[in-house]
């Protein structure tokens, strides 16, 4: 059995050296299409680390009349974070908000004088609130205003006007999904066309040394096992020359892409994900080769 994997090892190293030009030309295809999945893989983590930044920014804050109970905008407070669509709900009291507003804008005299001056606290108490999805929010406001503390609630809920931003990044975040799922086939689709027909051309290129082995005698799994090898060599030098492509691509563009993403660090995403990435690079290689190859044995070399 051993000698029979190794001889079949050994054709398969020849023929692939023997018709160099087919070989090249699938490891061609194959790194492109590796390449790009790869690639696609790395936009879809951006894209995904940029959503969760917006994500974190985008909250409602409902804010409620000064005459209102602090005990009823505790109820609500409560009753908000029991459903599931919220992710956190913060309370800030009036003492609160004059704070932060005082901590955000020390640096302003104009608007310190402005406050004191007025002398009494300007500011409202509030909820601020977080939704697991950005698509959720309507349902929380659509609560908030049929809710029972809805005559504490000074109108309208700040959730409208931040509307338009909310549903543009729903938007944004289906299309991205979507994209990336079909560009994946695509490519899938035609790295196996154009591995399959280089399979079928080295049958063909060979036809006559593979009427000389059924001449010979030689099994069906000898003649067929180079051709499957060939796929699978093909599929694991694509996958080493992808990896070190984006590794170098990682170690360029890191620094670069820190500047504008800085809590997104490349260099770090690559050597944390490096299995996974070599694993998904060399399985999607080899199970592209060797099906096309199987696909091409089984329409063009009968044995």
């Amino acid at each position: 059995m051993f000698t029979l994997l190794k001889r079949i090892l050994k054709a398969s190293w020849l023929n692939f050296r023997r018709n160099i030009g087919l070989s090249l030309a699938t490891i061609f295809i194959l790194l492109i299409t590796i390449s790009l999945i790869t690639y696609l893989f790395l936009f879809r983590q951006i894209s995904q680390f940029l959503i969760a930044e917006l994500e974190a920014k985008v909250d409602i804050s409902v804010y409620f009349r000064e005459d209102s109970p602090e005990e009823e905008i505790l109820k609500a407070e409560d009753e908000l974070s029991k459903m599931s669509e919220v992710k956190e709900v913060e309370y800030i009291s009036q003492e609160m908000a004059r704070e932060k507003f005082i901590q955000k804008h020390k640096d302003n005299l104009l608007l310190m004088a402005s406050l004191e001056e007025i002398g009494e606290n300007p500011f409202l108490a509030s909820l601020n609130i977080k939704a697991q999805k950005p698509e959720q929010y309507e349902t929380l406001a659509n609560f908030l205003e049929n809710s029972d503390f809805k005559n504490y609630i000074e109108q309208p809920i700040d959730y409208y006007q931040r509307k338009p931003i909310i549903n543009k990044l729903s938007s944004i975040t289906s299309v991205i999904n979507k994209a990336g799922i079909g560009i994946s086939i695509i490519l899938i689709l035609l790295s196996f066309l154009v591995a399959f027909n280089t399979i079928r051309l080295a049958i063909f290129n060979q036809r006559e040394e593979i009427f000389i082995m059924r001449l010979v005698g030689a099994s069906n799994w000898f003649i067929r096992g180079p051709f499957l090898f060939q796929g699978v060599i093909a599929g694991f030098f694509a996958t080493l020359i992808t990896i070190l492509i984006f590794f170098l691509t990682c170690w360029g563009l890191g620094p670069k892409l820190e500047i504008f993403l800085p809590n997104f660090n490349l260099q770090d995403f690559f050597f944390q994900n490096l299995w996974i990435l070599f694993s998904i690079q060399l399985l999607t290689g080899m199970i592209l080769g060797i099906f096309s190859s199987l696909i091409a044995m089984r329409r063009y070399l009968k044995v």
